[in-house]
């Protein structure tokens, strides 16, 4: 395997055996499913000429597991616009809706000046040690994506993500959908139980980018927290080599196993 899915016409992929996930391998892992609504979205609006817009908040409502198989992708406008624009993607499969990402675009200009963020810095993937996702979770998705970590505590890590395969065989990609299609992984690379005893799935993933990421790796600094009625929160700052580029929020639905 080559890359997570493949094009089948203008609007269906066909996801390949890459994509299984990890709270059931027969089942698509969301997070390439996340790129790929990303990389359709760039897309559309690379074929009606979107003058230099930029993609700034990306969130996406999961709406339950979906088998590994073809999907549909969908873009609508919802609020168009020269300098704001609200986008809407829909990725579906069997007839059924499986996730919402709705993108705020914004008009880009030169704030090179005034640019900074004052998140502490990653450790260089370098100095960290390789981690095997496979070693707590199941499915071929885990085993595709290389990870450096720094283990601080349950619910706590620093790390760097990079999918090892492409996203859509054949087809260049951005790095900003690339690499959107690992960070779910986040919530499972900081767990603060082990999935066995505990299952922590997602509902929803928030991308908030200040600058759009560059390079192979995607940096997580990454805090998983429990609240008292079942619900938990996983919450990322984002970094490329230059520094923070955002942030990633996850809901949680805690539920014991």
């Amino acid at each position: 395997m080559t890359a997570y899915f493949e094009r089948l016409d203008a609007h269906r992929y066909r996801a390949t055996p890459a994509v299984g996930g990890g709270w059931n391998p027969a089942e698509q892992h969301v997070a390439p499913s996340l790129g790929l609504l990303v990389h359709a979205v760039e897309r559309e609006l690379a074929r009606r000429g979107s003058g230099g817009a930029r993609l700034a908040r990306l969130s996406f409502d999961i709406l339950g597991p979906y088998a590994i198989g073809d999907v549909e992708i969908a873009v609508t406008t919802i609020r168009p616009g020269r300098t704001i624009e609200l986008v809407e993607a829909t990725l579906a499969h069997g007839g059924r809706t499986a996730i919402v990402l709705r993108a705020w675009l914004m008009q880009t200009s030169d704030t090179s000046a005034i640019a900074g963020a004052d998140h502490l810095p990653l450790p260089p993937l370098e100095g960290l040690e390789a981690w095997e996702p496979s070693s707590i979770w199941a499915g071929e998705f885990v085993r595709t994506v290389d990870v450096r970590r720094e283990h601080i505590a349950p619910g706590r890590s620093r790390f760097w993500l990079r999918p090892r395969l492409a996203l859509v065989a054949d087809e260049e990609v951005s790095d900003t959908a690339r690499l959107i299609g690992v960070i779910d992984v986040a919530n499972g690379v900081t767990p603060r139980a082990h999935p066995q005893e505990l299952a922590f799935p997602n509902l929803d993933v928030t991308v908030h980018l200040i600058d759009d990421p560059v390079g192979e790796w995607i940096g997580c600094d990454t805090v998983v927290g429990f609240g008292r009625t079942g619900t938990g929160l996983t919450h990322t700052v984002l970094h490329d080599r230059r520094g923070p580029v955002g942030t990633s929020d996850q809901i949680l639905t805690l539920r014991a196993r």
